[in-house]
């Protein structure tokens, strides 16, 4: 199954710092990034759903994400729900 999130992932990847160690895409479940040359690059990024997992393994610090309530339950509530990502908010910025 192919999701996207509807751009309520707060990923954030700086190039620049990227080693090209490519740990982000051995640990990311959805496929978000993928190799360019001996660096990174995300490719899929609507289908971040904030874990967390590439922002804990990125020796560099290249990757960012605001893993919590915001994204994640969204999706999940979505997914439970059977329709879009919502996390009830209400605009709060949370998604």
């Amino acid at each position: 199954m192919s999701l996207d999130y509807l751009g309520v992932s707060t990923l954030g990847f700086d190039r620049e710092k990227c080693v090209g160690c490519l740990m982000c895409i051995d640990v990311c479940p959805h496929g978000v990034f993928v190799a360019e040359g001996r660096a990174v690059k995300v490719e899929n990024g609507k289908k971040c759903m904030e874990c967390g997992a590439c922002v804990k393994n990125c020796p560099a610090g290249a990757v960012s994400v605001k893993p919590g309530v915001g994204c994640a339950e969204a999706i999940l509530t979505g997914w439970i729900k059977g329709g879009p990502p919502q996390c009830g908010c209400s605009g709060s910025g949370c998604c």
